[in-house]
């Protein structure tokens, strides 16, 4: 969540000023101006934490009048470096299948890129350039501490118009999207922060200028309506990349979203976590269906461990679970059950 916002401590103050002389009020409130004032101080503080670290791509892809990729057509994005040596991240529809990628920084400096991994099934794809110097990169922060309604906001190059800043609020948490290449995106977070072609990968930051999600998409036609990758979601997906160059996943073929719990229902079955996973949709013949999960069920853990979201959901399905029996507890309207199933591996 990060430090609280300027524009919040200037309201307190405003509100515990004395009364104005001759026995009238002083106003309670800041005026419209100063509290414009406030809110842009918020945004440039933050502006000002990644604008140096946040790149413009360009991609060309191989075809039969180029088939070095050298000067073929190809298409434009944005990323962020997140170390200082070098590596940054996008979205994975940018650079899958691109032949060369090249990389802009904001002082108009240029890199060719190396692709270091792609994972099409959160669209998100880690990228290295070299530098003799370290460059600049941002904090990552926790999309798990976020609440609807914090301020949100975009930078990135849409439509070739560099280091475009937007902003609004964090709309909705936990929604599921499916990505370009069909699969579906769990705990992505949504955002009215405008977004349009060619802000995809660039960061959605909070007030404190901590990356909180990788803008991924938007609906078109529809208004402010956009959406982007949690952080915590995008550093397990590094993490793995870095560990395998790719991301392994257990799959055991549900569709869910992140539920509450009542607290009668935490206090009857001794639940510690508030959240599950309410199943949505089972795939035929998956691993879910053989083992009997249906859908309305509520994961709560696997293995005995805690299940309170679709982002531990993934994070549980490990590669260490593949192919071996998983113990998963599960409520079903007023019994918990434990189920055994066996993920096999997601395929790439």
């Amino acid at each position: 969540m990060g430090s609280r916002p300027r524009f919040i401590d200037d309201l307190s103050r405003a509100a515990s000023e004395p009364a104005a002389p001759g026995g009238s009020a002083a106003p309670s409130m800041l005026s419209d101006d100063a509290l414009l004032d406030a809110y842009s101080r918020t945004v440039i503080g933050a502006l000002e934490r990644v604008q140096q670290a946040v790149v413009f791509i360009s991609v060309e892809h191989r075809t039969p009048a180029h088939p070095s990729g050298r000067g073929a057509r190809g298409g434009t994005g944005s990323g962020f470096l997140f170390t200082p040596d070098g590596y940054l991240l996008t979205n994975s529809h940018v650079v899958h299948g691109a032949a060369q990628i090249r990389v802009t920084l904001a002082d108009g400096s240029q890199f060719d890129a190396d692709l270091v991994g792609d994972d099409p099934g959160s669209d998100l794809a880690v990228l290295r350039i070299g530098s003799a110097e370290p460059l600049p990169h941002v904090e990552l922060g926790e999309s798990g501490r976020l609440r609807v309604g914090q301020i949100a906001i975009a930078v990135g190059n849409p439509l070739g118009l560099q280091q475009t800043v937007t902003t609004g609020v964090v709309s909705a948490l936990g929604r599921s999207l499916r990505s370009n290449s069909g699969r579906m995106i769990y705990d992505v977070i949504q955002t009215d922060a405008a977004l349009n072609p060619g802000n995809s990968g660039g960061p959605l930051i909070n007030s404190a200028g901590q990356v909180i999600g990788v803008n991924t998409a938007i609906i078109p036609g529809a208004q402010a309506i956009c959406f982007a990758t949690a952080i915590d979601t995008a550093k397990w997906v590094i993490m793995q990349i870095f560990a395998h160059g790719r991301v392994r996943r257990a799959y055991i073929g549900v569709a869910g979203t992140t539920t509450p719990l009542s607290r009668r229902v935490q206090r009857y079955f001794g639940l510690s976590s508030e959240t599950g996973v309410r199943v949505m949709e089972i795939v035929k013949a998956s691993p879910a269906a053989l083992g009997g999960l249906r859908t309305d069920d509520t994961i709560v853990a696997i293995d005995a461990l805690h299940v309170d979201g679709v982002d531990s959901l993934q994070r549980v399905l490990d590669a260490s679970r593949i192919d071996r029996p998983v113990n998963v507890t599960v409520l079903r309207g007023a019994q918990q059950l434990e189920l055994t199933l066996t993920p096999v591996e997601q395929a790439s």
